[in-house]
């Protein structure tokens, strides 16, 4: 769309704005942006509500079928049902009796819908990123004064949305390749899980990284830790519906203050180094915690080696995590580094070395999103 003549081709996503680009095609570009986030918005609500669900379980629906089965008000479910079929998430069909009642119209998820909308273990599933960004908007106030400040906003603070967010986005890849795949493919790694090796999971969250090692090494322990008392609670709940409650266990600590040296086979490091306010502190505990004999793993974003503008989407996927989330929790806390979500591999090579690793090498492991690292030394 645009307000100032005949509609142009929006540049693609990541293009730069060459000197005489059409403002049209920017405004275009930017009146997309608006309809992707009231998508994201309305998505949130169907997830939130149970819609996608009820609809995927139950086949077609009346607005009035999928309000008393989800226990909502028919006029709001009328009018999310219309929204999503006019933006294409839903299909709607009139009955051939009564083609002009909107009551009788029944809707219905397609087929290639049901994955991405209720499969929580598919790498498809993309709800949890539609509840992250309504999550942390619900912030915004907070982070704008941060940026006044320079203070931060805490992962306590961004509250359960953004939490439960940031772990069912992960659960795939944890409860999945993980297991099945990466960890697998590093020889040393997988033979010592196999003999019944200790892991030790640093910021382990809601516990899926810790619970997919244990799923596919029977023969494993898992401690998991993490400073988040909320995660910490659902990461051991998690592990009971998982089966794996006598081989895992976590605790709410602060890494860098366990003293359990040279007592794990394996020590990780799941995409939070770019979130702590003193990464070196955790980093040298987990070498610590690892002693002469044990693997030291990081995984963190998969990000440009060096800044270059415009980024591909990954990159901007990654940028707009870091200014509405993880450097504002990371500058929560002081003193603080300030790593934010775009830790390039320079970044975290440095931070090891001072935490005394001779040096970190970038594993062949392929991820769309996300880089595997070993620390050595």
């Amino acid at each position: 769309m645009t307000s100032t003549g005949p509609a142009t081709q929006p540049p693609a996503p990541g293009t730069p704005l060459e000197p005489g680009t059409d403002t049209a095609a920017l405004v275009d570009r930017l009146f997309a942006a608006v309809l992707g986030t009231l998508d994201v918005q309305t998505v949130y609500l169907g997830d939130r509500l149970g819609y996608y669900r009820a609809l995927a379980d139950g086949g077609p629906q009346t607005s009035a079928e999928l309000a008393a089965r989800c226990g909502t008000a028919e006029r709001y479910t009328r009018e999310w049902l219309e929204q999503q079929a006019v933006t294409g998430f839903l299909t709607a069909a009139d009955p051939p009796s009564d083609p002009g009642d909107p009551r009788q119209r029944r809707f219905a998820l397609p087929d290639a819908a049901v994955e991405p909308f209720t499969d929580q273990l598919s790498p498809n599933h993309l709800l949890p990123l539609a509840r992250f960004l309504v999550g942390v908007g619900k912030h915004v106030d907070a982070l704008a004064e941060a940026h006044r400040t320079g203070g931060g906003v805490s992962w306590a603070d961004l509250g359960d949305d953004v939490r439960q967010a940031q772990a069912a986005a992960n659960r795939p890849l944890f409860l999945g390749a993980l297991g099945r795949d990466h960890l697998p493919s590093l020889p040393e790694v997988d033979r010592v899980l196999r003999a019944g090796g200790r892991v030790a999971d640093v910021g382990c969250g809601e516990g899926w990284s810790a619970i997919g090692i244990a799923l596919a090494y029977p023969a494993a322990t898992v401690d998991g830790y993490d400073v988040d008392l909320p995660s910490v609670e659902a990461a051991r709940r998690n592990a009971a519906e998982a089966g794996v409650g006598e081989r895992v266990r976590f605790e709410v600590a602060d890494a860098a203050t366990v003293g359990r040296d040279g007592t794990y086979d394996l020590v990780t490091a799941f995409e939070c180094i770019h979130d702590l306010p003193r990464p070196v502190d955790v980093l040298a505990a987990m070498r610590r915690l690892a002693g002469e004999d044990g693997h030291v793993l990081v995984m963190d974003e998969r990000v440009a080696e060096t800044f270059g503008a415009p980024g591909d989407d990954v990159e901007r996927l990654m940028y707009g995590y870091s200014v509405m989330c993880c450097l504002a929790d990371g500058l929560s806390s002081r003193p603080s580094v300030g790593t934010g979500t775009v830790m390039r591999p320079a970044v975290l090579r440095g931070y090891a070395r001072e935490a005394g690793f001779t040096d970190v090498e970038v594993l062949p492991i392929a991820d769309d999103f996300f880089r595997f690292y070993r620390l050595v030394g």
